[in-house]
């Protein structure tokens, strides 16, 4: 057998995720076979700038009776299906202490909240890529205005708010129901088990090596710059050297802000210009109107100790799109059974992602 160099780019080989303790399997020669799976259908931006059918544009009725008000910028109301209540009978406790099968392995906890609609904009044809800078800006000016409600209202012990996760689900394809610009935020009294793990891993890394994890990575990632996207003077945009779908960048700040209830002018000024020129690139790579979920990590409200200590805000955007407009990534077989998995290596998504336009939208071109 001749002996080969191993490339990163042609052999598989395991990649180590520090933020929650994983393992990812990237496969880069499978990029090479012909595609025979299923195709979806590809997004056609055909929605008018208002929908008198729509529950979510200004002035129209909701699903349950209430009535938005004719808003003109970005509008939160309370989601008039919440996953999650504050008003619920008090879930009883075995208090016995005893060592059953049952309270070995059928634990639960009670779990009160809320939930909140983001309309981004009234205009119902509008995505991020689409919108002005001052528009976006409203949109975080909003995040940051709901991330301190709360956290005042817990603080007053008026709720029993311990994180709120603010995300956006983009395109039908990643399972929105209702294409007007929104966006959500759940808040409960329980730090929900994806960021609970990363403090973990983050106070894990401070503790070993006297350091922030994301300090470091950030660091690691400028000088590297194989997997850079976009970078401006508060944030950057990485494909994670252990992303799982095929176009999954972060949004990390460069210096250590614990939440957006910290941001100013500045900070949400960078980050609406970071988020429209991403947007557009992931638009632009399949000119499409590209699908994907984001969210928020940051700290827990309130947070104090340890937790504040080992927050850094930043921000996942889990898009399925594999080879084209049609083409979505899966989690099947060996990735749900056995461990993540992925073809295209994350530098060569990245170079595909920092090639593209960042500030013209493919449907300006047309």
């Amino acid at each position: 057998m001749t002996a080969q160099q191993f490339d990163f780019s042609d052999h598989s080989h395991r990649r180590y995720n520090p933020l929650t303790d994983s393992w990812i399997l990237v496969s880069p020669h499978r990029a090479k076979r012909p595609w025979l799976g299923q195709q979806e259908a590809a997004c056609k931006p055909t929605s008018p700038v208002y929908d008198p059918k729509c529950y979510l544009c200004p002035g129209n009725e909701r699903a349950t009776g209430g009535q938005n008000p004719k808003y003109e910028s970005t509008y939160v109301f309370p989601n008039d299906y919440a996953a999650v209540k504050i008003d619920q009978p008090v879930l009883p406790q075995d208090d016995s202490g005893k060592d059953t099968l049952r309270n070995r392995l059928f634990k639960v906890q009670s779990v009160r909240g809320n939930c909140f609609v983001i309309c981004f904009s009234p205009k119902h044809n509008l995505t991020i890529p689409q919108m002005k800078h001052s528009d976006l800006v409203h949109v975080i000016d909003a995040w940051q205005n709901l991330y301190n409600d709360l956290a005042r209202e817990a603080r007053e012990n008026l709720k029993p708010f311990k994180y709120v996760q603010i995300f956006e689900n983009k395109g039908t394809a990643m399972g929105c129901s209702n294409l007007h610009p929104h966006g959500q935020a759940w808040c409960l009294e329980a730090i929900p088990s994806e960021v609970s793990q990363e403090l973990k891993s983050f106070g894990k890394y401070k503790y070993e090596h006297n350091a922030d994890l994301l300090a470091d990575y950030v660091k690691l990632e400028l000088e590297e710059k194989s997997r850079l996207v976009l970078e401006n003077e508060s944030f950057i945009v990485v494909v994670p050297y252990w992303a799982v779908w095929p176009f999954e960048v972060m949004v990390v700040s460069k210096k250590k802000i614990p939440s957006i209830g910290q941001f100013d002018q500045t900070l949400k000024d960078n980050l609406a210009l970071i988020l429209k020129q991403l947007t557009i690139k992931y638009d632009n790579l399949f000119e499409t109107s590209f699908p994907y979920s984001m969210g928020i990590h940051q700290a827990p409200l309130n947070a104090k100790g340890d937790e504040l200590n080992n927050s850094w805000f930043h921000m996942h955007f889990y898009p399925p799109l594999l080879r084209s407009a049609t083409v979505r990534k899966f989690l099947v077989g060996f990735e749900l059974l056995g461990e993540p998995q992925r073809d295209l290596t994350p530098e060569q998504a990245a170079d595909k992602l920092r090639n593209l336009d960042g500030k013209v939208h493919y449907l300006e071109k047309i």
